[in-house]
């Protein structure tokens, strides 16, 4: 089969199209056809050597953990899929090397859904890493309908669904993102703040009283520290970067740090399926790049500036 993969790690240019072979099936393994592949910044950071005290690593490595298609067969422990099914899942597993960028992905029975009918699949393909992200980002949070959530990176693959999320729950959100990107986190559901400005005094002009939650999903350290001002005391700040830090402040004040590291699961992505199919959420897809120029979009998400996810195109 065709494939997206390297040899070591490096930059952009270190990824080839090889030719390998197609991955086993397992006894609770679905063998999907893909169709596309989305890309996360994890890809690009597994591709440049950054995980490597968190996962075992194999070579040659196909990259990628998002992936849309058909399945084509199934282990004989498989009861919720057949062949046939057009299925999206985040496809992670316990090492890294057997990805999504190829033209055939070994998927975890528990980790896939059916895809939405109401989107094609290379837009399914975008949707589920960065959407369980934001939707166990939000339960990590535990927010309620009428709190009031600062989000950082509102615009970004993850900060996109955040936002409709907390939105479609009854949450009044404010969302950090570039001057040019506040239509678009306006349209999402959110306050727009600019993140290159005052991020204090823009939240506080627009909630004086402060936020009860944030949510970190860009800006690390630094939005950390701008957001301690806004946060209400006993407020709830939760960040997908790292275990957040909110110092002897934080302490004082009974501020609640939270982490998360997405988890696939295949029920709660049904689920945001769900909502995708019923008009509650949409899946914003930035743009497309077939699978023989997979660098290309790394580089494209590196840049920043992107707008939702990216995906790479890979079967019919």
């Amino acid at each position: 089969m065709k494939a997206a993969a390297i040899t070591e790690f490096g930059g952009p240019e270190n990824i080839q199209i090889m030719d390998l072979p197609r991955p086993l099936l397992g006894p609770d393994i679905l063998l999907v056809r893909a169709v596309a592949a989305g890309v996360n910044p994890a890809d690009w950071k597994i591709r440049e050597g950054r995980m490597t005290e968190r996962y075992p690593h194999n070579f040659p490595l196909v990259l990628g953990w998002d992936v849309a298609g058909v399945v084509e067969a199934v282990g004989p422990a498989v009861t919720s899929f057949k062949p046939g099914d057009e299925i999206c899942a985040y496809a992670r597993k316990f090492c890294i090397g057997h990805g999504t960028y190829a033209e055939y992905v070994a998927v975890i029975e528990e980790s896939a859904a059916l895809a939405p009918t109401s989107i094609d699949l290379v837009t399914a393909a975008a949707m589920p890493l960065a959407s369980l992200t934001a939707a166990q980002a939000i339960h990590r949070l535990e927010v309620i309908s009428g709190e009031t959530v600062l989000v950082h990176g509102g615009s970004g693959g993850v900060g996109s669904f955040v936002v409709q999320l907390l939105a479609d729950m009854g949450a009044v959100v404010l969302a950090t993102g570039s001057p040019e990107n506040g239509e678009y986190i306006q349209s999402l559901g959110a306050t727009p703040i600019d993140r290159t400005g005052d991020i204090v005094r823009q939240v506080q002009a627009v909630t004086p009283e402060g936020v009860d939650a944030v949510m970190d999903l860009a800006g690390g350290p630094q939005a950390i520290q701008a957001s301690l001002p806004v946060m209400k005391d006993g407020g709830r700040l939760c960040s997908i970067l790292g275990p957040p830090d909110l110092g002897e402040e934080g302490e004082a004040r009974g501020l609640k740090p939270g982490y998360i590291f997405v988890r696939p699961y295949g029920a709660q992505l049904g689920d945001l399926v769900a909502k995708v199919d019923a008009g509650a959420l949409g899946v914003p897809l930035h743009g497309t790049f077939p699978l023989e120029k997979a660098g290309e979009a790394h580089r494209a998400l590196q840049a920043g500036g992107v707008r939702g996810k990216i995906a790479l195109t890979i079967g019919d």
